[in-house]
This record gives C-alpha cells, sequence and structure tokens, in this order.
C-alpha cells in the first residue's frame, strides 16, 4: 500500500489525557470505542511522550517541531515568538489550507501563529496571568493549581468545558463540510483541540452514568510516604496545595469516575468527527493523528494534575491513522510530540527543516533501522523552581533535577517507577549515557538565568498599574460567506448544500416590458408564450 499525494491531515488533541487511562494503553475500564477505532484504522505508539509535561510549553514545543526551552516557552505564561515558525507556516508554504479549531493556549499577541483561520477563541487567558515564580519557591501555589478541582468531582448539568468542548465539535465539523464543499480540493491541515479531560472533573450525568461506581480502579501505585518522596515531588506537594486539602477516599474514587466519563465524552467527538470525514468523501484522503499534551497523575503516587516525569504525567497517547498505511499496527518505538511536524511534513512531500524530531511513517511501515529511540522532556515551571529533564531511551527512563539526585527506571522490569537504578552500579554505564544525553546542548545554570529573567520581566509588565496587557482572541466567524448576503439567495444555498446543486439556467427567453404589458392584458397568450 502507498500513501496517496497531499492527503489531508487532521490534528485530534484532548488536554491532560493520560494514556493509562485509555484501553489501547492496557485501561480495562475506560471506554473508547471510537478511538479503538481510529487505532483499528492506524497504529498506536506505545511509548508516546509530553515534550514538557505542562500546557503551554507542551504545544509551543509541539507546534515549532522544537524543545521548549530552545523557543523560550518555559510556563503557562509564555508566549511563543512569533519569528519561530510554527506546523501551519511549514505546511501553507507545502500547499495547505491550514485551521486551528480550540484549544492552544497562545500567549502574547500572536494569536493566530500562522493558521489560515482560527475558528474558536481560547478557554484560558492569552495574557501573563500564570507566570512561575522560582523566587518564591516551592510554596507558590498559582491560581487554578489547588485541589479544588479534586474535592469537588462529581456529575453534573453543565461544565465550562463541555460549553467550549461542544463549540470546537461543531466548528470543526462545519469547516470540514466546508473543505468537502471547497472546488479545487486543496489539502488542508486542521487541528481540533478539547480541553476535556482537564480538571475540574466534572461531567455530565449521562456520561457519569456510563460508568458503574463499582467499576471504577483504585491507582495501582498508592500514597507514598513524604519522606519517600524525589525533591521534585516534595515541591509539588505543595505547589498543588495537597497541603491544604485533604483528599479522601471517595474525593479519589469521584475524580477517577469523573474523568473517565469525560474521556469518554471526548471519545463521541471523535466519533462524530470520523464519521463526518466518511460522510462527505474525505475520510479515504486524510490522515488522523490523536495526542494529548500531556497526562494527569489522576491520584497514582497520592499526586495530581501533570507537572512531573512519572508515567501518568508524562506518557500521552499517540495514535496515527495514515492512507495507504495498513491499520490495526503497534509500535513500541520512543515518540514525542516533536515527531508530528516532522510526519506532517513528510505526508505533504515537503523538506524538513533542522527539527527537534522526525517522521514517524517508517516506523508505521514497519522500518525501525534508523529511528534514534529517544524522547526528551523538560520542566521549568512551579513547584522544583530548578531546571528539570527526562530521557527516555529504549526501556530505560532517566530523571534530572537541577542540584539534586538523578533517577533511574528500567520501565520494562519496573513499571510503576518504585526502584530507581540510579545508584546500582550495574547501571552505571545507563546512567552516565543518558546524564550525557540530558545535558548535551542544554547548560541548566544558564538556563536558570534566562528562566529567572523572563520571570521577572513578565512579572514587571503584569503588575503595571493599568497597563497589563490582553490579548485574549476573538473568533471571526466569516458570516458573510456562510450565509446569504450580497452574492445571492440561489447561488449562495447551491454552493453551500453537499453535495453542490449546480445553478440552474432559466429555459425561457428574458422579459421586457412590453411583452410583460400585452400578456397581462391579455393581448398575448400565456400558455403559447411559455412553449
Amino acid at each position: 500500500m502507498t500513501t496517496p499525494s497531499r492527503p489531508n491531515i487532521i490534528l485530534i488533541m484532548a488536554d491532560q489525557m493520560a494514556a493509562h487511562a485509555l484501553s489501547l494503553y492496557g485501561n480495562t475500564v475506560c471506554k473508547t470505542p471510537n478511538l479503538e477505532r481510529l487505532a483499528a484504522q492506524g497504529t498506536v505508539f506505545e511509548n508516546g511522550y509530553s515534550n514538557n509535561p505542562l500546557c503551554v510549553p507542551s504545544r509551543a514545543s509541539m507546534l515549532s517541531g522544537m524543545l521548549s526551552p530552545d523557543v523560550d516557552v518555559f510556563d503557562n505564561a509564555n508566549e511563543l515568538p512569533s519569528s519561530v515558525p510554527t506546523m501551519a507556516h511549514y505546511l501553507r508554504h507545502a500547499g495547505y489550507w491550514t485551521e486551528l479549531c480550540g484549544k492552544m493556549h497562545f500567549i502574547g499577541p500572536d494569536q493566530e501563529h500562522g493558521f489560515n483561520q482560527r475558528t474558536v477563541t481560547d478557554v484560558y487567558p492569552a495574557s501573563f496571568q500564570w507566570i512561575a515564580d522560582w523566587q518564591a519557591g516551592p510554596a507558590f501555589v498559582p491560581s487554578g493549581t489547588a485541589l479544588n478541582g479534586v474535592v469537588e468531582s462529581g456529575p453534573c448539568v453543565r461544565t465550562m468545558q463541555e460549553d467550549y468542548d461542544d463549540e470546537v465539535e461543531h466548528c470543526a465539523i462545519q469547516s470540514l463540510y466546508d473543505r468537502a464543499r471547497e472546488p479545487d480540493h486543496q489539502p488542508f491541515f486542521q487541528i481540533i483541540s478539547f480541553t476535556s479531560p482537564h480538571t475540574p472533573f466534572t461531567v455530565s450525568q449521562d456520561y457519569w452514568d456510563r460508568y458503574e461506581s463499582s467499576e471504577i480502579d483504585s491507582p495501582a501505585v498508592g500514597t507514598l510516604p513524604f519522606e519517600d518522596l524525589d525533591y521534585h515531588s516534595k515541591a509539588l506537594f505543595f505547589a498543588h496545595g495537597r497541603h491544604r486539602h485533604k483528599v479522601t477516599q471517595e474525593h479519589l474514587m469521584a475524580a477517577r469516575h469523573a474523568y473517565y466519563g469525560m474521556i469518554s465524552y471526548v471519545d463521541d467527538k471523535i466519533g462524530r468527527i470520523l464519521g463526518t470525514l466518511e460522510k462527505t468523501g474525505q475520510r479515504d484522503n486524510t490522515a488522523v493523528f490523536f495526542v494529548s499534551d500531556h497526562g494527569e497523575m489522576l491520584g497514582e503516587r497520592g499526586m495530581w494534575f501533570k507537572q512531573t516525569f512519572w508515567e501518568w504525567s508524562a506518557h500521552v497517547p499517540f495514535i496515527a491513522s495514515v492512507p495507504g498505511i495498513a491499520g490495526g499496527g503497534r509500535s513500541d518505538q520512543v515518540v514525542s510530540l516533536v515527531d508530528l511536524l516532522p510526519t506532517f511534513l513528510d505526508l505533504a512531500g515537503a523538506d524538513s527543516p533542522d527539527l527537534a524530531g522526525s517522521s514517524v511513517l517508517p516506523l508505521m511501515r514497519g522500518d525501525i533501522e534508523a529511528w534514534p529511540d529517544i524522547a526528551i522532556s523538560d520542566y521549568l515551571a512551579i513547584g522544583p523552581c530548578v531546571p528539570c529533564r527526562m530521557v527516555r531511551k529504549g526501556r530505560f527512563k532517566f530523571i534530572y533535577t537541577h542540584g539534586h539526585p538523578a533517577l533511574l527506571y528500567d520501565l520494562n522490569a519496573d513499571p510503576s517507577e518504585l526502584n530507581d537504578l540510579a545508584q546500582d552500579a550495574e547501571f552505571a554505564d545507563v546512567l552516565a549515557e543518558l546524564q550525557a544525553l540530558a545535558l548535551t546542548n542544554w547548560d541548566p545554570n544558564a538556563l536558570t538565568e534566562c528562566v529567572l529573567k523572563s520571570q521577572q520581566q513578565r512579572k514587571l509588565i503584569k503588575t503595571t498599574p493599568g497597563a497589563a496587557p490582553q490579548w485574549d482572541y476573538i473568533a471571526r466567524t466569516g458570516d458573510e460567506e456562510r450565509f446569504v448576503r450580497a452574492q445571492g439567495v440561489d447561488a449562495t444555498k447551491g454552493r453551500l448544500r453537499l453535495p453542490q446543486v449546480p445553478e440552474v439556467s432559466p429555459n425561457w427567453p428574458e422579459l421586457d416590458l412590453d411583452t410583460v404589458a400585452d400578456l397581462i392584458a391579455g393581448r398575448q397568450n400565456i400558455q403559447a408564450f411559455l412553449k
């Protein structure tokens, strides 16, 4: 089988969806028939990683194809520089029409970053609202980080996340109809990005009811004693406000229950998107990818949210379905989100610049010979307040926290990450190799200075009386193209019907005023005229 030339490309994203929560990655609780359907049409990458376990840096890294420190994006209030090309720039050069539909966490005045069209505003602020503060240390707890979203978990009538994600789904599907109507059939690239299953863990009753309470599983690794934690985890204990809230067993199970319901909610949307592609005849020439920006600890090890390199936080779903490549495959090679951009350029037949990742198309075809089998992830935000980096190579995971002991795990033998091998002489060579990889072109001392300077500058701007900038995006709806305006009712309705209806030319002659007058007065016979 060969890949069709220049297929359409759709990237569907969830926010904070852990790979370990999905049946495709071994979970026996969560119900995701549409992701399973997509996987049957493509390849499941068993070892996919976020390049930064935090929303804004992860997305900046993914869009640019570069690691987050290399584009100066450290926390949830850093702007991706407009001078950095994104997927949209590269693919527009390759002849694609590009659209962003949904959450992307753009900070700063550039709210489009090269996309032809952005159809939905963001769910979160585009300002310097959420700056990390290393000078305040691990005691700094930014708004939205405390455990309220866990202890208040459960069913509800409606949530902000559902308001937003329903709009994203509607606009994304509407755009697919619009693409199908285009007469030139220019290939398109579309990102569809949902905010679910991000905290708070609340979901409408019908999705809550998809799971019985007795079905919900407990964490595989329970809460660990504080004194046994590594420095990064101890720092997040305070930064996440675990000292402020007691999470009971009831809270824990309700949070996991709602989280699974939120995943099923997203899964239903994926099903309707795939159905629209099939209904409009576009599925056979559209590559569909599904990922998440990072995972969610979901009570594993007693931890919540993300911002750590443990598997539930750093390991993300990575599913790819490409026309011409057989479905139902699985790959155990290590991949990460920076591999998406090179893959898209490969599909577009475009040259790939010097990026941090590589195209996964060879892996989908079974060619693993040249694959580096490495993922690198950075963390430079709240909690530890020092540069942190993870290297996953083959079966080993190495975690570097500047100024603190390194960690090393064999994920094949120890998937729960409970047996640190960093002090084991048998693995000294592995430790040295992975530490050398972590420190290649990465200077933690210089990076510390850079991060602190960035925080200080942004805090000054944010706190300037009356001058704090706001850049929240207002979507341009294009109503003049979607509904009847000056171009005429018949032409517009015909153009927007799918399949399209060609304009019907009149089959009678044009009338002049004298003929009309004669017909009305009876001086001419109307039936004879119509014949």
